[in-house]
């Protein structure tokens, strides 16, 4: 498996991926074009054999110049399991603490258990937020109205 950048190109093989890896769930809006333009550097694309099986995409925060933020992840449903997404992860924390960074953020839906165990797995945090769901700590609204969100905190030694 090769680990590379994201390239501009990406975005029209990535944005048909997405809805397919996810199930038939619209989840392509979440990925606008605009991240494959301006992340380049703290993006990352996984292949083997020249095919696409795992992408991440995140930022270093302009705000908050000691934080980063993951912002999309997706691996090949066949090839999940084949730490892909831990590769992926090492390489954004290997990066973003090369350019100043120690703390790294992201968010999930609170019916994403897929998401929240793992998370967890990766020595993420859960953040206390004002309310839980099903025992997990949720920040209610945080994406808008009836949007719930749990928020991850992972510190980079």
């Amino acid at each position: 498996m090769k680990i590379r950048f994201v390239k501009s190109s990406d975005y029209e093989t990535i944005s048909l991926l997405i809805n397919e890896w996810w199930g038939g769930r619209n989840m392509s809006d979440m990925l606008p074009k605009l991240f494959f333009g301006h992340f380049t550097n703290t993006s990352f694309i996984a292949e083997k054999d020249g095919v696409i099986v795992g992408f991440l995409i995140g930022f270093l925060s302009q705000s908050q110049p000691e934080e980063a933020y993951i912002h999309f992840v997706g691996v090949h449903p066949d090839y999940r399991k084949h730490q892909i997404g831990k590769e992926l992860y090492h390489q954004f924390f290997h990066v973003v603490k090369g350019n100043g960074s120690n703390v790294v953020r992201c968010v999930t839906s609170p019916v994403n258990k897929v998401s929240i165990a793992y998370h967890t797995k990766m020595g993420f945090e859960i953040e206390i937020g004002d309310s839980k769901v099903d025992g997990i700590e949720v920040h209610s609204n945080y994406d808008g109205p009836n949007q719930d969100r749990v928020l991850f905190i992972k510190h980079l030694n």
